[in-house]
């Protein structure tokens, strides 16, 4: 028993370790900074790379679900630029994003997909090179808001054509490019209720060289502005060629024109946040002066004013709009004073001579007595008692 087992480990070890660390080969992908890149992880490509696949158990469906993970080789994250996003186990994942400037050069994603029934990893690397833009100059920038769509759903390549050609039509001028794609939840929307046709909507941003169209500066007119604000669309002049396909949201859109800026302006420099070699971090030491006496009469003296004129107001209500009993009286006929008097006088005499009376008191309140005798008999005595008087003269 114990040779089989030592000629069992070590297959089970391999049998373990080829389930861990399937991989399959690196993908090189070249993003160009400041345009829209997508990245599709098929789910295909993945599933004949798990190691159960191979072995071809009948137990194993042939739709596997499947769900990524994607970070940045050495960090828990991706990077700054690159979003990911799966519908579920049985869509197809996406790495997005908008590289700028400052991103050129190489980065490693790693992504891992994951076997929902067997919990088997598959493990691929890819490769992005990011490359400067051959002409990066692109002032002007439109970012239309679609109702209608999700994000995973605008992301084939398919749906940014049908996209690109509705604009180029109502635009009517060619030179308009997708820059990015973000999902409205990105932006701080909602989930929408689970009800059919309800979608988290997409922002679309587009990027040219010439100056915005009429049809675009009509949105910005006062007019439309007012009727937005009255929750109704604006009047456009141009034919919109993106319905029915794609829902614009005409109220919510934004211009920007970076033609006056400098290149410096446009493209922001972001530090690494890493401190060079030797370097200390000195924290600035002059901090503005500021008086604190307005927060004080604020936060404590108004509370005790306002307490202090309420007790004040309180004890002149108490003491000084109360009627004594000298003002009651004056105020009071002789008649009525004689007749009070007299009522009390006479109430004090009867109360006297009650109480310096000397007078029995009645046998009914005396807790037991003999009708026929007068005789008082405690309530506690027993009945054995030999000296017991009956109350009624027929008992005898």
């Amino acid at each position: 028993m114990a040779a089989r087992r030592l000629l069992w480990t070590p297959f089970l070890m391999a049998v373990f370790l080829a389930g861990i660390l399937a991989a399959l080969p690196d993908r090189n992908v070249s993003p160009v900074a400041g345009a829209i890149f997508v990245h599709e992880l098929k789910r295909e490509h993945f599933q004949g790379a798990f190691p159960s696949i191979h072995k071809n158990y009948s137990e194993i469906p042939s739709d596997t679900p499947i769900t990524f993970h994607a970070q940045l080789l050495g960090y828990p994250d991706l990077p700054r630029w690159l979003r990911y996003t799966q519908r579920g186990p049985y869509r197809t994942g996406y790495l997005y994003g908008s590289p700028t400037m400052k991103d050129v050069g190489r980065q490693l994603i790693e992504v891992t997909a994951y076997n929902r029934h067997t919990y088997e990893t598959v493990r691929q690397r890819v490769i992005f090179t990011i490359v400067p833009a051959p002409d990066t100059q692109m002032p002007y920038q439109a970012e239309f808001f679609v109702r209608n769509r999700d994000v995973e759903e605008v992301l084939p390549a398919d749906a940014q054509k049908q996209f690109q050609q509705a604009l180029d039509i109502m635009l009517e001028q060619k030179d308009w490019s997708i820059i990015n794609i973000t999902s409205a939840l990105d932006r701080g929307g909602r989930v929408p209720l689970p009800i059919e046709g309800r979608k988290e909507g997409v922002y679309i941003k587009v990027g040219s060289r010439r100056p915005f169209s009429d049809c675009l500066l009509e949105t910005k007119s006062s007019d439309n502005q007012f009727r937005c604000s009255l929750d109704q669309q604006p009047v456009i002049a141009c034919y919109d060629s993106f319905s029915p396909q794609f829902r614009v949201d005409w109220c919510n859109i934004t211009l920007a024109d970076l033609s006056s800026l400098s290149v410096t302006e446009r493209v922001p420099v972001w530090g690494d946040g890493v401190l060079e070699d030797g370097s200390e971090y000195n924290p600035p030491t002059d901090s503005p002066e500021k008086a604190f006496l307005s927060d004080y009469l604020l936060t404590i003296l108004l509370p005790l004013l306002v307490a202090l004129l309420l007790c004040l107001l309180l004890a002149y209500i108490m003491y000084c709009r109360r009627e004594g009993v000298h003002k009651r009286d004056l105020k009071t006929s002789d008649v009525q004073m004689v007749h009070h008097n007299t009522i009390h006088s006479n109430t004090e005499e009867l109360r006297h001579m009650a109480s310096s009376r000397d007078v029995p008191r009645p046998l009914s309140t005396l807790p037991m007595f003999n009708v026929r005798t007068g005789e008082r008999i405690s309530p506690l005595q027993g009945r054995q008692d030999s000296a017991h008087v009956p109350l009624i003269l027929a008992q005898q």
